[in-house]
């Protein structure tokens, strides 16, 4: 089972501490590096990659650690070869070439560097030995050899490490044939064991030394780590519970553990200085009605005390229940349950926890399980254990658990204490790091002149490699491999179709048409029902996708494409609109505008209009726009903010005016894209409906340069904050805003040296900032946001903005990128 998606992996929250470490890293406080300018640029040009990584959190990070893919780095590493982090032209940095996917093979390369508040650096990653450091964590199993079974256990004997371990039929709990019952893992911070027998729970072994212990543990059996030793001791009574961070299935009532099965295998994958890891396989668990084979993948990393635990299922199951031991107040101490914000983007991390005396030595233990808000379905208990009930229907579940002693070395030592810890665990795992990485192997390649057939070529190659990715299963019954579900009718299968079949009228493969017919013809049926789509929800996202059942209907005359096409239609008749007569965004979004909207309905109605009305709603689609300019463009700058409440009831909307509070680049860009794609459908003779469009082109384009950042050519995430904490370059946005100067030149809508200088720079940008080429030579586009939206939990602030997760190969922005290199290649032919 393959555990690596193809980006760039953050393991935010599980900070390291390298005060123990032989080369402890410079103060983030300080300059990156004292060398010159052409110091660097030398240096970096005899390098594998250069990166700069920023803390986007005011509060310290310290030894936040990054996993690189090596695919990301852009090598294939030989047996024996190794890579080397240093500042740059400066000292090394500890790391570790690890294997994230539990194959066998080292694939990434983990570092791990130090941050104050804000702070950042800049690397530099070499072939070469890396430096040193001393074993902060540790992965064991160990089982006895030399003796022999009676009676269900094992006598006599000695325990011996092992790096995997299948238990015979005969083991159970306390069969003393397994030191301390099972795996362990740990960090200088604390340790976790997980039974292997029936129970499948998890244990704390708490640590005082600051060192990793389990090598010292159990080896004269199960009874002294049960009481207090010198390294620390078994801190949980487990029972019948989850224990620490185990998993079940809710029944309605109460956990069933993960105990009717046919064995476990448990395999020892990495045990190393700064990073270790196991996987255990749970083999036909008999559940539900089903017969299931789980992986867990259990990790841990040097400094932190969260254990992460990626769980992979080979069928969907309707629940998955995660939690921790439920146990009973004391006369000095009550348990206080604790739980984290539940009003968030499904994105955000959150938290289910305990805190109180409740460790076997009566002292103060606070236990957390953290977990993204949209894959909770809800809290709960049983008679064992505090329980959060969390959705697998996409046969994955990442979350992490944590255990704090009071003893441990510099422990946590009261409730408020705890809380605050977990606020900032939560805030790390949810706020990635901003990295740009900049690889030798793309730099050769993005940095070559740029002219209309290496344009054409780049979106060609991104085509391809995306057709091997992900695009190749936009169809109905497909998997979307972005949102981890089945293929929907939804905005994205559309935009990325339409962005294929663009790029098959200029640069036409066989494959390309195939993927575009494939899409359209799975998901309607002959008489027009379309598969997945709800016309009662009024979702006008649902409508972008029928623009390529037009292109199909045009290209084949097949009536099914345009008996789906009126199904899509009928929904624009009846969808509820504000009082100025534009469309809500969703039902459930009652009285609200969004830029996301305009695109996602008007290209589509202003197409079906010219087709099959004689353009009667053309006058609807362009007082769309109207309607957009004046209740969502700001004066001052000439940016449009991302949404209009006109009810002014939101928690993100400015009670004088409805709007919400930022630009949001993406927002910008879909209004952009829908006004040059638009007017493809409304005739050069209709002047008075073309007018409003034509003239807020040139509006919305001398806005976008004032804003265009100077240095790279592309825009940041939120377009007025260059260089705001935790704001990023984006490359989504970016995409479509090319798409959309590009475009408007080559139609005769914009004109002047400005504009194109301008698009060319940008479009150089993103290759440059965005494209990494990977060592099989296909392509990869980064640094764009998945999604944002507001309600729901997303407040509309700054802060949320960049809470959402950065992607990459996301179809909102590759679409973009293919459909840019499209209009930038037709541009520079002239």
């Amino acid at each position: 089972m393959n555990f690596l998606p193809n980006r760039i992996i953050l393991l935010t929250g599980l900070s390291v501490l390298l005060s123990a470490c032989s080369q402890p890293a410079p103060d983030t406080d300080a300059p990156a590096t004292t060398a010159t300018t052409q110091e660097k640029q030398a240096v970096a040009s005899q390098s594998v990659a250069t990166l700069r990584i920023d803390n986007p959190s005011n509060f310290a990070r310290p030894q936040q650690p990054v996993l690189l893919p090596f695919t990301d780095l852009g090598v294939t590493l030989k047996p024996g070869e190794n890579l080397r982090v240093s500042e740059l032209a400066g000292q090394a940095l500890p790391s570790q070439l690890i294997d994230r996917d539990g194959d066998g093979e080292k694939d990434s390369l983990l570092l791990t560097p130090d941050f104050s508040a804000g702070g950042s650096k800049e690397l530099l990653i070499q072939q070469g030995d890396p430096a040193t450091s001393v074993q902060l964590t540790q992965a064991e199993v160990s089982e006895k050899t030399g003796g022999q079974w009676q009676d269900g256990q094992y006598i006599g004997g000695t325990f011996q490490n092992v790096t995997s371990l299948t238990p015979p039929p005969q083991y159970t709990d306390h069969s003393e044939f397994i030191r301390y019952e099972g795996p362990g893992i740990e960090s200088d911070k604390v340790g976790y064991r997980i039974y292997l027998d029936w129970r499948n729970g998890f244990d704390i072994f708490g640590n005082k030394t600051g060192k990793p212990v389990l090598h010292q543990v159990g080896l004269d059996g199960y009874k002294s780590y049960h009481e207090p030793q010198a390294w620390g001791m078994d801190v949980l009574k487990v029972g019948k519970s989850l224990g620490a961070g185990g998993f079940g299935y809710w029944n309605g009532e109460a956990v069933e553990l993960v105990s009717k099965l046919s064995g476990h295998t448990a395999t020892i994958v990495e045990n190393g200085p700064l990073y270790s890891a196991l996987t255990i396989n749970y083999k036909n668990w008999q559940i539900a009605g089903k017969t299931l084979n789980i992986q867990a993948h259990l990790s841990m990393t040097a400094g932190s005390r969260l254990l992460q635990n990626r769980l992979t299922f080979d069928q969907p199951l309707d629940n998955l229940a995660i939690g921790m031991v439920k146990l009973p107040d004391t006369p000095d101490s009550k348990i206080k349950v604790l739980t984290g914000t539940l009003e968030s983007s499904g994105h955000t991390y959150t938290y289910l926890a305990t805190y109180g005396k409740q460790s076997l030595d009566g002292a103060n233990l606070g236990m957390a399980l953290l977990f993204k808000r949209g894959k909770l379905q809800k809290l709960t208990s049983d008679a064992n254990s505090h329980v959060a009930v969390m959705d697998v229907s996409g046969q994955h579940l990442e979350y992490y658990f944590v255990g704090a002693w009071q003893h441990e070395l510099n422990g946590i030592q009261t409730q408020q204490q705890f809380v605050d810890y977990l606020q900032q665990e939560v805030e790390k795992l949810t706020l990635a790091p901003r990295l740009t990485l900049k690889t030798t192997l793309s730099k050769t390649q993005t940095e070559q002149p740029l002219t209309s057939s290496s344009a054409l070529a780049w979106s060609t190659r991104f085509a391809d490699s995306d057709l091997n990715r992900q695009a190749g299963q936009y169809y109905w019954g497909g998997w979307d491999s972005e949102r981890d579900r089945p293929v929907a009718f939804e905005y994205t299968t559309g935009l990325l179709m339409q962005a294929y079949d663009d790029l098959n009228q200029v640069a036409p493969k066989p494959e390309y048409q195939a993927a575009v017919s494939k899409m359209a013809d799975s998901f309607v049926a002959a008489d027009g029902t379309i598969h997945s789509y709800d016309a009662s929800k009024f979702n006008i996202d649902s409508i972008n996708s029928g623009s390529v059942l037009l292109r199909m209907y045009e290209k084949t005359g097949d009536a099914k494409y345009q008996l789906a096409a009126e199904k899509l239609r009928a929904q624009l008749t009846d969808h509820p609109k504000t009082s100025n007569g534009a469309y809500w965004h969703k039902k459930i979004y009652p009285h609200q505008l969004w830029l996301d909207g305009v695109y996602m309905g008007m290209p589509y109605l202003a197409y079906y209009s010219q087709l099959f009305e004689n353009g009667a709603s053309l006058k609807q689609v362009v007082h769309e726009f109207e309607v957009s300019r004046e209740m969502l463009r700001d004066q001052a700058t000439g940016l449009y903010f991302h949404a209009w409440d006109e009810s002014k009831s939101m928690n993100w909307a400015d009670p004088a005016t409805g709007r919400s509070k930022f630009f949001w680049s993406r927002g910008i860009g879909w209004l952009g894209m829908a006004l040059v794609d638009v007017l493809d459908r409304i005739p050069q003779t209709s002047t008075e409906l073309r007018a409003p469009l034509l003239a807020m082109i040139p509006e919305l384009a001398d806005a976008l340069l004032r804003y265009q950042d100077p240095a790279s050519g592309v825009w940041w995430q939120i377009t007025d904050k260059p260089g705001e904490r935790g704001n990023y370059l984006e490359s989504s946005a970016s995409s479509m805003f090319v798409y959309f100067l590009a475009k408007a030149q080559n139609k005769g809508y914009l004109q002047g040296q400005q504009y194109r200088d301008a698009t060319v720079k940008a479009y150089q940008g993103l290759l440059n900032e965005f494209v990494l080429v990977h060592p099989d030579q296909s392509i990869s586009l980064t640094k764009m946001v998945q999604v944002a939206g507001l309600g729901a939990g997303r407040d509309g602030s700054y802060h949320y903005y960049m809470s959402e997760p950065i992607y990459r190969n996301d179809s909102k922005g590759t679409a973009a990128f293919i459909m840019a290199g499209v209009q930038v290649s037709q541009l520079l032919k002239n």
